[in-house]
């Protein structure tokens, strides 16, 4: 059992880790906090002093580039709608129905949780009992969860400490619920903003076991043996996808902002003045700006020539669409504004789709390793309720991702192929009288993609023809 002080040295340690702060800067751009928002202008004034110019135009506009690659890559991750956990056997297919496919709030979770590891770099989900006597999962922010190790080297984890802000009390002070976790119990703390972490005794059992459940009329509980965390991480590195892409986005941002500042500088004139009657030239400018009139030499040489500056629109255009460009290409994504030369085919489609699928198919890899933990935990509860014997070798993993398509070009294939499957049925008839009867079946079926066994039990004839009537009886009942 972890000490007070301990937990709260483990919390700061942990806020202060790089880890953390990668995963803090992930944040900020998916909720599109850029580094822009920072940016500011400087110049040497007279006396050679760098100081901040308040005077000209400081946009800063943030491109949300990452928020939209990480919900895109999810969304098309999770785009099936037959679910993704499968199995052979019926019944067990109607348990995990239960769990997984069925369930929109596991759907719901993982799709923070996919979210949140893209986003972060790593991302937690834990379970407990829910309150229909079923696993339930929840996925757990990651900036908020702790692993502690008897050793930095050691691979098993003793304790989990988990915390979250449950709300900002009077002088925007933090009010934190912090739970620890070992392989047989919870423990419940509460801190009040920096302060002294303490036992949370608003809890009804502090410790509680993992599984808490009522039998005639009294409370029992019992651990699990395991901490009840599963981890998925987005690489090896446990880094977030904002990586490979984070210069280009910023400089993306630079340009745009850049671009707008030219933009909305562009009424302002470079002035100038000869013979100026004035004593300084901040008086000659507050003239300009304030009174629009200054005051000349009245000789021949005194004047006021407002001069324009040219933008380099082409140039910090060009430069924005480059770096659009390969945003899109290193942050393997879709680019919905890509423009082609207007053959939209299927292959055209497909092929823009290359990027996003080599991303979803290197993370599916790690997603299927995560799942198989929990369902393993799944199972184990279905088998003690139904008295089954149901392992991981009954269930397999589909995440086929559904791409937009052509319609055009689907009612072209579609037309090959009857018309292949027709000119398929004529060569079997014209030799049907030199074929026996189960053959014709046979080879009819196996281009009609029907059931051999359904079809031989109501063909009545010995013949072709009295094949392809059974054929049709049971197409008109389907």
């Amino acid at each position: 059992m972890l000490r007070e002080d301990e937990i709260k040295q483990f919390i700061e340690d942990d806020r202060l880790s790089e880890k953390k702060r990668l995963a803090s800067i992930g944040k900020k751009y998916y909720d599109g906090l850029h580094d822009i928002r920072n940016y500011r202008l400087f110049y040497y004034n007279a006396d050679g002093n760098l100081v901040e110019d308040r005077s000209r135009s400081n946009i800063k506009i943030s491109h949300p580039f990452f928020t939209e690659i990480v919900d895109q890559a999810v969304q098309y991750m999770l785009s099936s709608k037959n679910g993704y956990v499968k199995s052979d056997d019926p019944e067990l297919q109607r348990q995990l129905d239960l769990y997984f496919n069925n369930n929109e709030t596991f759907t719901s979770e993982l799709y923070e949780m996919l979210t949140d590891c893209m986003v972060k770099g790593y991302s937690y989900m834990y379970m407990y009992k829910g309150a229909d006597d079923r696993l339930t999962f929840q996925c757990a922010d990651s900036m908020g969860v702790i692993e502690v190790r008897a050793k930095d080297t050691d691979d098993h984890c003793e304790h989990v400490i988990y915390w979250y802000v449950d709300r900002i009390a009077k002088g925007r002070k933090a009010i934190k619920r912090i739970q620890v976790w070992d392989d047989k119990q919870i423990y419940f703390y509460v801190q009040d903003g920096d302060g002294k972490i303490q036992k949370d005794y608003s809890v009804d059992y502090n410790p509680k076991p993992h599984v808490v459940y009522t039998q005639d009329g009294q409370k029992y509980g019992y651990g699990l043996g395991y901490i009840p965390f599963f981890r998925l991480d987005n690489c090896k590195e446990q880094v977030s996808s904002l990586h490979a892409i984070k210069g280009l986005i910023d400089d993306y941002d630079l340009m745009s902002c850049g671009l707008s500042n030219n933009l909305q500088d562009a009424s302002e004139y470079l002035v100038v003045v000869k013979g100026y009657a004035g004593e300084n030239l901040d008086e000659l400018q507050q003239n300009i700006k304030v009174k629009k009139m200054i005051g000349v030499d009245g000789d021949e040489n005194g004047g006021v020539d407002f001069k324009t500056v040219d933008i380099p629109y082409q140039a910090r255009k060009a430069k924005m669409d480059e770096d659009e460009k390969n945003i899109y290409r290193f942050g393997f994504a879709f680019n919905s504004a890509q423009v082609g030369d207007g053959n939209i085919t299927n292959i055209v489609i497909k092929s823009r789709y290359a990027l996003l699928d080599m991303k979803c198919n290197k993370l599916e890899i790690k997603l299927k390793e995560f799942m198989r933990k929990i369902v393993k935990v799944v199972l184990q509860e279905i088998n003690e309720k139904m008295n089954a014997h149901f392992t991981q070798a009954d269930v397999y993993f589909d995440f086929t991702r559904e791409v937009m398509t052509n319609a055009a070009d689907n009612a072209q294939i579609e037309l090959i192929q009857s018309q292949t499957r027709g000119q398929d049925l004529t060569n079997i008839l014209n030799v049907a009288s030199k074929l026996d009867n189960d053959t014709i079946v046979k080879n009819i079926c196996q281009v009609l993609e029907l059931n051999y066994e359904e079809i031989m039990a109501k063909v009545n004839a010995d013949s072709a023809e009295g094949t392809l009537k059974a054929i049709e009886q049971i197409e008109t009942e389907e």
